[in-house]
C-alpha cells in the first residue's frame, strides 16, 4: 500500500522503488547487527580454555595414572549418537567425574513404579520417564570377581529395560510419532560408543576354533536396548516418512561402525536391525551400499582388520538377490571394485563362504559376468598360501557349474594353465582339489567340448603325477583322469602323449648341454691363467665381442675378482684362433 498513488489503483514505479531500497536498506542493517552478535559471542567461545587436568577424587587428591586409565571405553570415549533434536546432547566422558555428572540429570532407577502399579492413564508418561532413566551410563571395567560397586544400579537397569521392551510388546501404539525422539534418544545413548583397542597386534587375527570368544560385560543390557531398537524398526506404528528424521544418514554411518565389535552376539542383532532398516528406509539403500563400500575398501587396502566383514557380506547376500535385472552399472561396478579386491586379504578364510555367496549371485543374475569374476580371482591368486588355493579352487568350480561354464572358451588359456599349476602342486590337497574338476559332470562336458585347446595345456601336469607323486591318492586320481582323456579323444591323447615325449627329449639334451657347459666352466675356472698379458684399454664393457677374447682366462679373471663375465672379458686376451 506504501508504493500507491493517491486516486490510482496501481502502484507507482517510483514509490515502489523507494520502498524497495528503504526495506533493503532495513534488510542490510539487521543483517550486519546479526553478523555482529553472532561474531561476538563466536569471539566469546573460542576464548575459553579446556581444562586439561586429570579429574580429582571426592577427597581432592588427584588420580593416579593407573587409576585413571582403569575407567572404560564408556568413561574415556566420546558416545558418537545420532542427535534427532536440540534436547538430544551426547555425553562426553572425560573421567569418573564426567560420568557421575551425566548421571545425576537422569531420574533415580529406584523411584520408578512397575507399569501394572500405576493406572493406564499415566502409562505413556511412565514409559518416557523409564526411557530417560535407563540412559543411565556405567563403568564395565571391573574384572569377574571383583568388587563392583555399581552392581545393584546395573541389575536395577536390566529389570527396567525388560520392562520397557514388555510395555513394548503389548502396547505397539508406545512407539508413536510424540516418542519418537525419546526413543531415538534413548537407543543413541546407549549403543554408540567407542570400542576398546584390539588386544593383539595387526597380523594375529581371531581364530573361531582355538582362541575363546570375546564377550561383553555389558552385553545384558545392549541386548535389551537392541530388541527395543529392532521393536520400532519393524513395527507398524513407526512411519518410514517420519523416522527418516531421526535414521537418517549420520545414524546409519554409525550404526555401521558397530559392525567392528569384537562380541559376536552383537554383530548378529547389528545384521538383523541393519536388513530390517535396508527393506523399510527405500531411501537409504543407495547410501548404505555405499556406506558399506566404504568399509571394505579401508579394510582391504589400509587395515585388513574387521570384525564384521563376514556379517556385512551376509546383508549384501539378501541384497544382490533383490536387484533388478539387468544389472545396474553401480551394481556391476560394486562388483568389481568392493567385492572381487576382497580375495587379496591374507586372512580371507575368514569370511570366505559369504563372499563366495555374494560372487555366486551375480553370476546366477547375469552369466555374462562369470568370465570376468573367474579373471579376478585369477588375478589374486596365492602364490605360496595353499589354503587360500583351495579355497578359490572350489570357487571356480561353483561358478563353472552354476553358469554351465558359460562364455569360458574365451579365457580357457589362463584358467586351465591354472588348473595345470595346481595338479603339479607338491600339496596334496590343492593337487586331489584340481583333478576332482574331471568328476563334475557340467566341467567335464566343457573339457570334452573344448579339449583340443584344454588337454594340450593340462597333458604335462597329468603325466608329471603319472609318474610318481609322493601322495598316493594324487598318483592314482591322475591315472584315472588320464584314462578319461584318452576314452575322451584318444587320436588327441596321441598327439598330446607324441608332442609332451619330445618336449621332455629336448629338456633332457638342454639340461645335458648346461650340465656340460657348467663342468667346463668349473675347469676352466680352476685353470692358472697365461702370465704376461695386459688388459686392452680401448675395449669398452657394451662393445664386447665375446667370440674375440680369452673366454678361459676371462673365466678365470672373473672367478678370482668376482666380477661377472662382461666386464671379466675387458681383462681377456684377444686370441687369433676363435
Amino acid at each position: 500500500e506504501t508504493g500507491r498513488v493517491h486516486g490510482d489503483s496501481r502502484p507507482s514505479r517510483t514509490a515502489a522503488c523507494s520502498a524497495h531500497t528503504q526495506s533493503t536498506t532495513s534488510s542490510t542493517t539487521n543483517l550486519h547487527l546479526h553478523c555482529t552478535i553472532i561474531m561476538k559471542v563466536l569471539m566469546k567461545l573460542s576464548g575459553k580454555k579446556k581444562d586439561t587436568t586429570p579429574p580429582a577424587k571426592k577427597d581432592g587428591k588427584p588420580e593416579t595414572k593407573k587409576e585413571f586409565s582403569k575407567s572404560h571405553y564408556h568413561m574415556n570415549t566420546r558416545l558418537t549418537s545420532h542427535e534427532p533434536s536440540q534436547s538430544n546432547l551426547q555425553p562426553v566422558f572425560d573421567g569418573p567425574n564426567s560420568l557421575d555428572e551425566w548421571n545425576s540429570n537422569l531420574p533415580p532407577l529406584e523411584d520408578i513404579p512397575n507399569f501394572r502399579d500405576v493406572p493406564a492413564s499415566e502409562r505413556p508418561e511412565l514409559f518416557l520417564r523409564k526411557l530417560k532413566a535407563c540412559e543411565r551410563m556405567f563403568d564395565w571395567s571391573y574384572a569377574e570377581g571383583e568388587d563392583d560397586p555399581q552392581l545393584g544400579q546395573k541389575e536395577l537397569k536390566r529389570k527396567q529395560l525388560v520392562e520397557v521392551l514388555d510395555h513394548i510388546n503389548e502396547n505397539q501404539k508406545a512407539l508413536n510419532e510424540a516418542n519418537m525422539p525419546n526413543v531415538m534418544e534413548f537407543v543413541s545413548v546407549n549403543i554408540f560408543r567407542g570400542f576398546p583397542a584390539f588386544p593383539n597386534p595387526a597380523h594375529v587375527q581371531y581364530d573361531p576354533e582355538e582362541d575363546e570368544p570375546i564377550q561383553y560385560p555389558e552385553w545384558p543390557h545392549l541386548q535389551l536396548v537392541m530388541e527395543v531398537f529392532l521393536r520400532f524398526v519393524v513395527s507398524n506404528e513407526v512411519d518410514p516418512k517420519v523416522a527418516r528424521k531421526y535414521i537418517d544418514q549420520p545414524f546409519i554411518t554409525k550404526l555401521l561402525a558397530l559392525f567392528d565389535s569384537e562380541d559376536e552376539r552383537e554383530r548378529e542383532t547389528l545384521k538383523m536391525i541393519l536388513h530390517r532398516i535396508y527393506g523399510k528406509f527405500m531411501q537409504h539403500r543407495a547410501f548404505i551400499r555405499k556406506s558399506i563400500n566404504n568399509t571394505f575398501y579401508h579394510f582391504v587396502y589400509n587395515t585388513e582388520r574387521h570384525n564384521g566383514i563376514s556379517e556385512l557380506l551376509e546383508i549384501l547376500g539378501s541384497i544382490i538377490n533383490g536387484f533388478a535385472l539387468p544389472l545396474k552399472d553401480e551394481h556391476k561396478f560394486f562388483l568389481r571394485q568392493a567385492l572381487m579386491p576382497l580375495h587379496k586379504v591374507k586372512y580371507v578364510s575368514m569370511y570366505h563362504t559369504e563372499l563366495a555367496h555374494c560372487i555366486s549371485q551375480f553370476c546366477m543374475k547375469d552369466r555374462e559376468l562369470a568370465p570376468e569374476i573367474i579373471l579376478g580371482i585369477l588375478k589374486f591368486w596365492p602364490q605360496t598360501n595353499s589354503p587360500k588355493e583351495l579355497l578359490y579352487l572350489q570357487e571356480i568350480e561353483t561358478i563353472l557349474e552354476q553358469t554351465g561354464c558359460y562364455g569360458m572358451d574365451a579365457i580357457i588359456d589362463p584358467l586351465f594353465s591354472r588348473i595345470n599349476r595346481c595338479i603339479m602342486s607338491y600339496h596334496f590337497q590343492v593337487s586331489e582339489r584340481a583333478l576332482f574338476l574331471w568328476h563334475n559332470e557340467r566341467i567335464f562336458a566343457f573339457i570334452s567340448d573344448y579339449r583340443e585347446q584344454i588337454l594340450p595345456i593340462v597333458f604335462p601336469g597329468l603325466m608329471a603325477n603319472t609318474k610318481g607323486h609322493w601322495n598316493a591318492t594324487v598318483h592314482q586320481l591322475s591315472i584315472n583322469v588320464v584314462k578319461m582323456c584318452n576314452e575322451m579323444d584318444p587320436e588327441l591323447f596321441e598327439r598330446c602323449a607324441h608332442h609332451y615325449k619330445r618336449t621332455v627329449e629336448l629338456a633332457n639334451e638342454k639340461r645335458k648341454r648346461q650340465s656340460e657347459l657348467w663342468h667346463d666352466i668349473e675347469t676352466v675356472a680352476l685353470t692358472v691363467a697365461e702370465p704376461g698379458w695386459q688388459p686392452p684399454s680401448t675395449v669398452q664393457p657394451s662393445l664386447v665381442n665375446y667370440e674375440a677374447y680369452d673366454v678361459h682366462g676371462a673365466l678365470e679373471q672373473a672367478t678370482s675378482l668376482s666380477l661377472n663375465l662382461p666386464k671379466a672379458l675387458n681383462f681377456a686376451k684377444p686370441r687369433g684362433d676363435i
